[in-house]
């Protein structure tokens, strides 16, 4: 192994010294010369889940701003669940490093109107998966602590039941919460995935690595093959167990109601009052939610939505036009037409996802403005919120500005032409500015 690689490996560590040390080491070997980066060209990933909720390869926020930078990125950006944890570090990865960078967070929520249609939650009538994006820092307001900090909770407690029915299922294969899943992580927010993980090093350790015992273990408790799944833990297994135990059908799986998760409107809020944007988010097209599109885009942009997530890479087949990549066209087009911001991306939080979508495809290629767009649009909403408190969904944006339309042409030039080496650049404007005020700082 290389220095650069151990480096690169360090990025990874759960100390968080750690990783600064290695990126700190690894922009010395770029100023003299021993590493060359290109310069951003025009791809984009806006959704990239990082070891502080769950990715695949184990990518922490530095991690992913310094390999985004190696492959010549326009603007990428972090998601976690339930969390803001990765924010900061990720902020000041991405201006060491001269990427234009922002940071969201994901969740479920509970959609009234649609309380008897699938949304984008398989099974789960009325549950959508839903995002904040561009959020200016992880340090909420005192009035909004209370919510996020329930996200978490609630999510951890959900997990802890959902293991405990499993553990019966699956005994003498049985995790310890702390022991097991905590440990897989850096700031103790565990999910169904890292549990899967648990489960098939724990069967690894009673069984060993390779033996029949093992195959047989797993075959039982699965109802299938487990010898094609990858053993000991490779991602068709991870996959298996979570589907066959832990999903809708699973023995450890508990439909969730009304009150599993909090209401869209309250979470959009929440997302308001610590200066992000709220953004629905969009499976495939094919549920009965989403085939009803236009309306449950109503819904979402009148509880304050004002953007659309989409993850291309799952909606096409590369060489087919399909019903997949129709739908998908057809809802950036809607999309589009409300002049909703575009948020992508590939996701990460499950093996064999992309680091980014390949936009040189035929199919993706006519979307890449799009994509591009909503990028910059996100990328200078978060830097103008927290410098300078005059982001995409300000008070000031509103005075200023007024539509939706307006917003995004300003939003997309400021992000387009802003240089994060500039951003602190910002903080001199108040909200007596004019846009033409700090469009001739950021053009300077």
């Amino acid at each position: 192994m290389t220095l650069i690689e151990k480096l690169e490996q360090q990025l990874d560590s759960f100390k968080p010294a750690e990783r600064k040390k290695a990126l700190a080491s690894l922009v010395k070997k770029v100023q003299a010369g021993e590493i060359a980066l290109p310069e951003p060209g025009q791809f984009v990933n806006l959704h990239c889940h990082t070891s502080f909720s769950y990715n695949a390869y184990g990518y922490s926020p530095t991690k992913f701003a310094w390999l985004a930078r190696k492959a010549g990125l326009a603007v990428v950006g972090t998601v976690d669940f339930d969390v803001l944890d990765a924010l900061d570090e990720f902020r000041s990865a991405c201006q060491l490093l001269g990427l234009k960078g922002c940071s969201g967070l994901e969740t479920r929520v509970f959609v009234p109107e649609f309380a008897t249609r699938v949304i984008n939650s398989p099974g789960e009538p009325g549950i959508s998966y839903h995002m904040g994006v561009g959020f200016p820092g992880s340090k909420v307001p005192q009035a909004q602590r209370k919510f996020l900090k329930s996200l978490k909770e609630t999510a951890q407690q959900r997990n802890r039941d959902l293991m405990q029915r499993v553990n019966k299922y699956l005994s003498p294969v049985e995790l310890d919460y702390e022991a097991d899943v905590l440990s897989l992580t850096p700031a103790g927010n565990a999910t169904e995935r890292h549990m899967c993980v648990a489960y098939a090093r724990k069967a690894q350790t009673r069984f060993g690595q390779g033996t029949e015992e093992l195959a047989q273990f797993w075959s039982q408790k699965l109802g299938t093959d487990a010898k094609k799944l990858g053993l000991p833990e490779g991602r068709d297994l991870i996959n298996t167990i979570r589907s066959k135990t832990m999903k809708r059908g699973g023995v450890g799986y508990v439909q969730p109601d009304s009150g599993s998760f909090p209401q869209m409107a309250d979470t959009n809020r929440f997302i308001l009052a610590v200066g992000g944007m709220p953004t629905h988010t969009w499976l495939d097209g094919s549920s009965d939610g989403e085939q009803a599109i236009e309306e449950l885009l109503d819904v979402a942009m009148s509880t304050g939505a004002v953007a659309l997530n989409v993850i291309p890479d799952r909606n096409y087949t590369p060489g087919s036009q399909d019903q997949k990549v129709k739908n998908l066209y057809r809802v950036v087009e809607v999309a589009k037409k409300r002049h909703l911001v575009l948020v992508e991306g590939t996701e990460m939080n499950s093996p064999g996802q992309k680091f980014v979508d390949d936009f040189s495809s035929a199919e993706l290629a006519p979307l890449l403005p799009a994509f591009l767009t909503g990028a910059h649009i996100v990328y200078a909403h978060s830097v103008l919120q927290r410098q300078c408190g005059l982001g995409y969904t300000s008070a000031w944006a509103d005075k200023n500005l007024g539509t939706a339309e307006r917003k995004n042409a300003f939003f997309e030039e400021v992000g387009a032409t802003l240089k994060p080496q500039h951003e602190d650049a910002m903080a001199e404007f108040t909200d007596a500015a004019s846009p033409k005020d700090i469009l001739k700082t950021v053009q300077a």
